[in-house]
């Protein structure tokens, strides 16, 4: 039977699998995910959660993509621990990788936890944001995900590494008025409207799509501390973000 918010249980509890942190409702079903059989057509779109999936999906069904993409699948991280699907046919894929910026996924990510009631109950903005950089999340760190996904790009061609910053400077003519976050907000098929396991009183699963909107919610003492953990966690890869535009 489908959950709906009568019909659902408590929030659930993040514990430890295979290395990385996840809910039982990603977990309870992994002989599927561990049997799925990938297409050589098939287009894979990977991303941290709130970092554009629902949007490169509704661009690519606005380029006709959708019937060389009939399986799209949201990623677990790339993770050495956290074996799937990915690496028996990672190779066979066309991967579509989107990466936001931490600040803005932290803050994105915080108010889909507050509506999503699948999701482990959030808390308040400034523990939230501590369990982000601990890596205490849903799909595990932020860090390791974009890192992940980084490294492994630099040796396999099939995959285009896009950033969610460069996406919103997109200005295509032709794709303009449907790809307007705007339009794509009152669109039943993509904003959420219908699921009935979202609870919008809290906030609407397709909130704003901005960049730079962290600085609504970081203090000035949270936004030092969370740099000072970000040049640590990233000091050794090239990848960069923006955080503003």
């Amino acid at each position: 039977a489908a959950l709906t918010l009568s019909t659902l249980p408590s929030r659930p509890t993040l514990f430890d699998f295979h290395g990385v942190s996840m809910t039982k409702y990603f977990t309870d079903n992994w002989d599927s995910v561990q049997n799925f059989k990938a297409r050589p057509d098939d287009i894979l779109i990977a991303t941290y959660p709130k970092a554009g999936t629902t949007w490169v999906s509704y661009i690519l069904d606005l380029l006709h993509f959708s019937q060389m993409s009939p399986e799209r699948q949201k990623s677990v991280p790339l993770h050495d621990r956290c074996r799937s699907w990915r690496y028996t046919c990672l190779e066979s894929l066309q991967i579509i990788y989107v990466a936001r910026n931490a600040k803005d996924s932290a803050v994105s990510y915080f108010h889909f936890d507050r509506m999503n009631m699948v999701q482990p109950e959030p808390g308040d903005w400034s523990s939230f944001l501590q369990r982000f950089m601990e890596g205490k999340m849903v799909f595990g760190s932020w860090y390791e995900h974009v890192r992940g996904w980084w490294e492994k790009k630099q040796s396999s061609s099939n995959i285009l590494y896009l950033f969610y910053e460069d996406l919103i400077e997109v200005r295509v003519k032709v794709m303009m008025e449907k790809v307007l976050f705007d339009n794509m907000k009152h669109n039943k098929m993509v904003n959420g409207s219908v699921d009935e396991v979202f609870d919008s009183k809290f906030s609407p699963f397709m909130r704003k799509g901005k960049v730079g909107d962290w600085k609504n919610h970081f203090t000035v003492q949270q936004n030092e501390q969370f740099d000072e953990d970000y040049k640590r966690k990233m000091k050794n890869t090239d990848l960069q973000f923006r955080t503003v535009l």
